[in-house]
């Protein structure tokens, strides 16, 4: 089967006007050396499309593209033949020259390459991210000490020929050298994973260990280059730290890892020697990368102001947040959904109002006197307890289902019941009444933010 790149597809064809393929070969020896890199080399160099067998495999043949119709291809395809010959035994050269130095020899390579100015070498990231990998690998179930050992190795590929050769090989070449080096099979195939996913919809790292180190790789990125006054501004972003916020959510979400963001900023901050990143940092960093969600939530479809509605509560919890936003969601489908916002709305402007100089406490039964505010009263009460056992359970859809049966009572209570009594006791229980109905919908999302202003 021919493996067809997209990109690749759209070069090729602006290159010919008369196409015609052709098939090549190459000795099977070279089937030695990873096949990314032979991959690599024939799709750069000579925009070729190569081949695989029925497993995925690499096979010794290529497919090239000729801008004419040959009277006598096979000319053709022996020119290409011996042009291609030499690029894979560039690559095959630098796979056994590369093999005789272990990657942990390299280390001390690391030291004289600068990772950012303010920030020190790439080895002082390594050191950093091996810190934090093993922080990290800790709160998800991953092994700890492997998680270090991938961490440290996983730039020592960066000074190898076949990286400084084929630049989209780091991380490859440094998994294909950790095998061969004798490290853990965990250990090498972190190394290859950590830099996914490399773009929107790629592929996630598979185990708990890769996981850990790419979350640490790009934590330290992002800490050290808020922390030394450098983020993202318009369309400069040299540092890739949209695309490292958006794949610490997907990493986070979508393998339901139950990470809080800030202690995971906390802990990268930590590995930083004192004075290098400033003060407020994981907090800047924590509201940029939340606020990545908003993109996220979109291409779901989902409304903007289901997003503010829960960003609203400053949480700091990716995959928390994602099932309370999917939850309010579904919650503004329910047909309660619009009067219930909107008197959440006015109970919110309510007590904005007052909060600055009352001291909210219990509510009174014996100051209860209105039917319609006796019912509410009575209602909170029993969802009280049947919403936190959702809540204890992170049912958050479930909990605002319950919830949307506030309507009536509520409406009652408006309709029927005046807030601002003349009675100060009324007044302030009325008011404490309030304050329980808008901590009950609070511990989902503030849903006063679904109603749009016009």
């Amino acid at each position: 089967e021919v493996v067809i790149d997209p990109d690749l597809l759209d070069e090729v064809t602006a290159l010919v006007e008369w196409p015609v393929a052709l098939t090549g070969s190459f000795e099977p020896r070279f089937l030695e050396v990873p096949a990314e890199a032979l991959v690599s080399s024939m799709k750069e160099h000579q925009k070729y499309f190569h081949l695989v067998n029925e497993s995925g495999e690499l096979l010794p043949n290529f497919i090239t593209i000729c801008n004419i119709e040959s009277k006598d291809p096979v000319q053709v395809i022996a020119g290409n033949e011996r042009v291609i010959r030499p690029r894979l035994a560039d690559a095959a050269f630098f796979f056994e020259t590369d093999k005789k130095t272990p990657l942990v020899d390299r280390l001390e390579k690391l030291e004289s390459v600068v990772f950012q100015q303010k920030l020190g070498t790439l080895a002082d990231k390594s050191r950093r991210v091996q810190q934090l990998a093993g922080a990290l690998a800790g709160k998800i179930g991953a092994p700890v000490e492997l998680a270090e050992r991938a961490a440290l190795l996983s730039k020592a590929d960066l000074v190898t020929e076949m990286v400084q050769e084929f630049s989209d090989m780091q991380g490859i070449a440094g998994s294909y050298y950790a095998l061969h080096d004798g490290e853990a099979p965990d250990v090498a195939s972190a190394i290859a994973q950590q830099y996914w996913p490399r773009f929107a919809g790629d592929r996630l790292p598979e185990s708990a260990t890769a996981c850990a180190l790419g979350l640490a790789d790009r934590l330290d990125t992002l800490v050290g280059i808020f922390g030394i006054g450098q983020p993202p501004t318009g369309s400069k972003d040299p540092f890739a730290l949209r695309r490292a916020s958006l794949s610490v959510l997907r990493i986070i979400v979508e393998k339901e890892l139950d990470l809080d963001l800030q202690w995971c900023l906390d802990q990268a901050a930590s590995g930083f020697p004192e004075g290098v990143i400033a003060a407020g940092t994981t907090g800047q960093v924590l509201d940029y990368m939340v606020e990545r969600f908003r993109a996220w939530f979109e291409e779901e479809d989902i409304a903007p102001e289901v997003f503010r509605a829960v960003s609203a509560m400053k949480l700091s919890r990716p995959l928390d947040i994602q099932r309370r936003v999917h939850a309010v969601d579904a919650f503004t489908r329910l047909p309660e959904a619009a009067a219930l916002a909107a008197a959440n709305k006015r109970v919110s402007n309510i007590l904005e109002k007052v909060e600055d100089h009352f001291n909210f406490g219990e509510v009174s039964a014996d100051l209860l006197v209105e039917p319609a505010e006796k019912g509410l009263s009575e209602q909170l009460r029993e969802l009280a307890t049947t919403s936190q056992a959702h809540l204890a359970g992170g049912e958050y859809t479930l909990a605002l289902s319950c919830l949307a049966s506030l309507r009536e009572p509520v409406d009652a209570f408006f309709d029927d019941v005046m807030v601002n009594a003349e009675d100060a006791g009324l007044r302030h229980n009325r008011l404490n009444l309030l304050q329980n109905l808008r901590q009950l919908f609070l511990q989902v999302a503030d849903i006063s933010q679904l109603v749009v202003s016009k």
